[in-house]
């Protein structure tokens, strides 16, 4: 098994994405370790891995309280003896519409939430990664030096801030022998409501595609748990592309 023997933390644990790595990881052998704020959506992910004979355990963070998040994490170590993957994938406030047009307040408070879910959440978990001189630390993001699309506010912009931490991040850590990625997508269909008005935007996802197909979260599950797992121990400080040719490098 890919990840036996090894701890994972993942704050946005209940969602669709860090519901489908929480999966992923267990059923490679990882024990996961799931934050959020809403225990309903994190306890049906652990229902879950729990039936399929898999280890979770939730519990409520916000990844916004440094307090929380430290405390947390301090907790996971104390409790299974390490901490060798970190993800986070809570919600972003997405603000669409041209930047000419959009609140300068609103736009910052949401790049400012970006930074600091990201630096505390890393923060928490290099500090145990160094001492134990290994670990993983994945993000998403997607950086897209080709976009020519308007329209997309904070979306793109926060998703360069992902990458550019990734960066510095692994830069520092690499000598410690953790490992820092993020994972673009071009989106994920599964992760979106249903309905007749979405299905539009569904297609246009699969269109956009060279593959003609959308990422689906099973794609998401797998590859997140090999690039965190040791047969992708020389890959760090890089985003790793499985948008199925929407966002071509």
């Amino acid at each position: 098994m890919l990840l036996e023997n090894k701890t994972a933390v993942i704050y946005g644990g209940g969602g669709a994405i860090g519901g489908a790595m929480a999966r992923g990881f267990a059923a490679e052998g990882a024990r996961v370790f799931l934050a959020g704020r809403t225990p309903a959506t994190l306890d049906a992910v652990a229902d879950d891995i729990r039936a399929a004979g898999g280890l979770a355990e939730t519990a409520r963070v916000d990844a916004l309280d440094g307090d929380a998040v430290n405390g947390w994490v301090d907790s996971v170590v104390e409790t299974a003896g390490s901490v060798d993957i970190s993800v986070n994938v809570i919600s972003h406030e997405t603000l669409f519409g041209p930047l000419l047009d959009l609140p300068v307040d609103a736009f910052a408070r949401s790049l400012e939430k970006i930074a600091r879910t990201l630096m505390l959440t890393t923060q928490a978990a290099a500090r145990h990664m160094v001492k134990q001189g290994s670990g993983v630390i994945l993000h998403f993001g997607g950086s897209d030096s080709g976009n020519r699309m308007p329209g997309l506010g904070n979306v793109q912009v926060g998703c360069e801030m992902v990458e550019a931490m990734r960066r510095q991040w692994a830069c520092e850590l690499g000598p410690h022998s953790v490992r820092v990625l993020s994972m673009k997508t071009g989106g994920v269909a599964e992760s979106m409501p249903d309905g007749p008005e979405m299905a539009p935007v569904k297609q246009q996802m699969v269109d956009a595609t060279l593959l003609k197909r959308a990422t689906t979260l099973a794609d998401v599950s797998r590859i997140a748990a090999f690039l965190v797992s040791d047969h992708a121990a020389t890959m760090t400080s890089t985003q790793v592309n499985i948008s199925a040719g929407a966002l071509v490098d």
